[in-house]
């Protein structure tokens, strides 16, 4: 029987290590054709050469300028997603829990709303720091309303806190067309033409959404046991949750500020992690983490082939692959019920 459990553990590390492996070449794959692909295909000599031999040809500045930021952009929002998306599973213990369940997105929303119509803030650089805080003042409110003890409350308040974010996004943009120009521009969930030196005053709240989320790894693993088996096992489940609350709200505020809602990426990676490695939240969330930017970057490279001419925003994308994912992972669950 020891012999027996030593190879079934000795068996799972492989595949977990076999897993991480394939995640971290795909991920520096995706990256290179994020680079390369575009509008202007370039080979991969003039890649290498305006990263580390620049001299200022228009290859150089189309890769220096442009797509290399738009890339590292991409690495970032995708990398705070998939995290808090699976933390966010975590915490409710909901399989279909997404970022944006919690009205993060709509709080963001309703930020840029009124700093267009109240404050008159057109500058994208001061929009960044409205929609950041919108999300984050959303994640506060759905946690004291939902409480951190009930994952079921917890999703019952931010379906009621997004709604109420709608009707006054909807409300406002009626009364003033300024702030439905502001959420045009928000709304549509792209990578193209954000400005990453605007958001460098968001990367502490980003580093420390990331600390919190390697140091709740373990107290998940309990709390998924069930609260009073969690406490038996020394955490505390009221404290996990909420320090997941405010590693979800951070990374949320900050993709949402940085390139506006983009939907189903917290949905769809942690699913197929989980078929990946199974429910050990040590693989799990950073394992999320690494390919939440492969999506990510996988649907802006997509959008910009299929865009012909010019491209179809990575927003878009994501939502025409994650509603055929989602309706894949409600089927799933169903049978499982069965």
């Amino acid at each position: 029987m020891v012999l027996l459990g030593e190879r079934v553990t000795s068996r799972r590390w492989g595949v977990r290590a076999t897993v991480l492996v394939a995640a971290l070449v795909a991920l520096v794959a995706v990256v290179v054709l994020s680079i390369a692909l575009g509008s202007n295909r370039l080979p991969l000599g003039s890649v290498w050469h305006a990263l580390f031999s620049y001299s200022g040809t228009f290859e150089d500045v189309v890769i220096r300028d442009d797509r290399l930021p738009r890339t590292l952009l991409g690495l970032a929002v995708g990398v705070g997603l998939g995290l808090a998306g699976a933390l966010l599973q975590a915490i409710t213990r909901n399989p279909v829990a997404d970022p944006g369940l919690l009205g993060i997105n709509h709080g963001a929303a309703v930020a840029i709303v009124l700093g267009g119509a109240v404050f008159s803030v057109t500058s994208p650089e001061q929009l960044v720091w409205f929609a950041f805080f919108g999300a984050l003042a959303g994640t506060v409110l759905v946690t004291v309303i939902g409480g951190s003890v009930s994952p079921l409350r917890l999703v019952l308040a931010g379906v009621a806190v997004q709604a109420v974010f709608v009707g006054i996004n909807q409300g406002m943009q009626m009364i003033n067309t300024h702030s439905l120009d502001q959420m045009r521009y928000w709304l549509v969930g792209s990578l193209v033409n954000r400005n990453l030196d605007s958001l460098a005053g968001l990367l502490p709240f980003f580093l420390a959404a990331l600390v919190i989320a390697g140091v709740l790894a373990r107290p998940l693993n309990a709390i998924a046991l069930g609260d009073d088996s969690a406490r038996g096992l020394g955490a505390n489940p009221a404290l996990t949750r909420a320090a997941g609350m405010i590693a979800v709200g951070l990374l949320s505020a900050t993709a949402t500020a940085a390139c506006g809602p983009i939907a189903f990426v917290g949905l769809m990676i942690p699913h197929v992690v989980r078929a990946l490695v199974g429910q050990d939240e040590r693989w799990v969330l950073p394992l999320s983490a690494l390919l939440g930017p492969v999506l990510l970057l996988g649907c802006d490279v997509l959008g910009r082939l299929l865009g012909g001419n010019g491209e179809i925003q990575v927003g878009v994308m994501t939502d025409v692959i994650g509603g055929i994912a989602f309706v894949i992972v409600a089927r799933r669950l169903k049978a499982v019920r069965r």
